[in-house]
């Protein structure tokens, strides 16, 4: 019986086109970006107070949970002879959905007012609260339906070879780092309806039309930088042999296929969902109320308070600085994925990883001393914090862009290499992936508000949260995954070599 023909070894994609293909990332995060800073502050100003505005959060990672692995499992499915292969498909529908949903949020106040919404400064504006939520969902379901099949792809380009699959994920952490800094700097600039006047309506004042304008140029970033990675290069036309000799059975559902796939893991794959779960309860306290926090705790500001417009406008001030301090922690996020791949040469990924979680809780720990010490100061007569706290937040800030290049790389790069040879597909093995992203994500966002309410209405018990929950994860990281690699290493034989 003749032996069936092996396919040659695909040549390898050049750098230049993975980074290409890498560079969608930066039209996502700059949207991602805007939402971080902008949409929890934006949220309270329609009306939800700060103990629910967590809860409106929940729209992405229940929408990630099913969104992102169901994606990547269809693109596994779709045949790469398809005239866009099998990733650019679902990377261009994701891109064109979150266009649309900025859009939505955007003009939310606009079109909560055709909707009858009482526009009197601090009513609850329930039209645009609708219209947000449901522009908030689409922009979720855009973003994992973008940046899950855009991972799988890279890992598609540089399958059989972790060390190529680091370097491309660096790219797509660099990539973010780049939108975050236009993100962040867009959204800590104050005079945007001056150039783009036509967005300040009786419905939506100045901060409304910053935002508006500021997501408008999101739309041009990412359509430019979609075109990028789907002109880029060509989807290999075929794929390792793991994927080809165990398909996944067409007749399953693909519920049962997702969660009946993690029989198949490995030691080394459950210590990196561990571990990613640890690092996302520690960022996602941060992610919702970092702009917050500045306002609030260090301006002592109040984005709900009508009655004293000097409080809301020190707020404001607050909320722009935290963007000017997340634009730089994207700085130190880009510097630290351009020599990841060397750190992890010297130290080994585990060990950088693990590092970076414990320098994460001090950085949160160090939130909740800045938090303590502000509420013991004495502050300007005009009501500016001193030099001193303001300074100190934006350190903490800028420091804790090296351990989120990290987070936005090494778990990637490490669930790719260790699913290569499961059989299971990229795409679903990056949505699985994200599971334990989401997961985390739905209990913080539960418990967040409500926890901070409980002990004040504040933001430091969710750091608080945040520093042990890092710290737990920088602890297992450093025990358990380079152990854990070795391992994996010696029963494939140095077949990753």
């Amino acid at each position: 019986m003749p032996r069936p023909a092996v396919a040659p070894p695909a040549r390898k994609v050049p750098l230049r086109k993975l980074l290409r293909a890498a560079s969608v990332a930066c039209g996502v995060q700059f949207g991602w970006a805007l939402q971080l800073s902008l949409l929890t502050p934006y949220v309270q100003e329609l009306g939800i107070p700060h103990a629910f505005a967590s809860l409106v959060w929940l729209c992405g990672p229940l929408s990630g949970l099913l969104v992102q692995p169901l994606v990547g499992h269809l693109s596994d499915r779709l045949a790469p002879a398809s005239p866009l292969g099998r990733r650019r498909p679902f990377i261009a529908a994701g891109a064109a959905s979150i266009a649309a949903a900025v859009l939505t949020v955007g003009f939310s106040a606009d079109l909560g007012r055709l909707f009858g919404d009482d526009i009197t400064p601090g009513s609850t504006r329930l039209g645009a609260i609708l219209v947000y939520l449901i522009g908030f969902w689409l922009l979720d379901v855009g973003n994992n339906a973008t940046q899950g099949p855009c991972r799988a792809f890279l890992a598609d380009l540089t399958e059989n070879d972790p060390r190529r699959t680091r370097i491309a994920n660096a790219y797509f952490s660099l990539f973010m780092a780049l939108g975050n800094i236009l993100g962040y700097a867009t959204g800590a600039y104050s005079g945007w309806y001056r150039i783009f006047p036509f967005t300040v309506t009786p419905s939506c004042g100045i901060s409304c039309a910053n935002l508006k304008s500021a997501f408008l140029l999101d739309i041009i970033i990412l359509v430019v930088t979609t075109y990028i990675t789907v002109a880029s290069v060509q989807e290999p036309q075929s794929y390792g042999s793991d994927e080809v000799e165990h398909p996944s059975n067409d007749q399953e559902a693909f519920l049962w296929e997702l969660f009946g796939s993690f029989r198949y893991f490995t030691l080394p794959v459950y210590m990196v969902l561990i571990v990613t779960a640890l690092t996302w309860i520690g960022w996602f306290p941060f992610i919702l109320f970092d702009t917050d926090w500045m306002g609030r705790e260090i301006y002592r500001g109040s984005p709900d308070n009508p009655d004293n417009p000097g409080q809301t406008q020190r707020y404001h001030d607050g909320v722009r600085m935290g963007s000017f301090g997340l634009m730089l922690n994207s700085v130190l996020l880009g510097f630290t994925s351009v020599v990841l791949e060397k750190l992890c040469r010297k130290w080994g990924a585990g060990l950088v990883w693990g590092v970076s979680n414990i320098l994460m809780a001090l950085c949160f720990v160090a939130m909740l001393v800045i938090t303590y010490v502000a509420k013991t100061m004495d502050y300007l007569p005009n009501g500016e914090p001193p030099t001193g706290i303001v300074i100190a937040s934006l350190v903490v800030f800028t420091i804790l862009g090296a351990p989120l290049a990290i987070t936005y790389s090494i778990p990637y790069a490490m669930a790719a290499s260790r699913v290569e040879n499961l059989g299971l597909g990229q795409g679903l093995a990056m949505g699985i992936l994200n599971l334990a992203i989401v997961i985390p994500q739905v209990i913080v966002s539960l418990g967040s508000g409500p926890w901070d309410q409980l002990f004040g209405g504040g933001n430091a018990p969710a750091f608080a949260v945040a520093a042990g929950a890092s710290f737990m994860g920088g602890l297992v990281a450093i025990l358990g995954l380079p152990r854990a690699r070795i391992a994996s290493s010696r029963r494939r034989g140095g077949a990753s070599r």
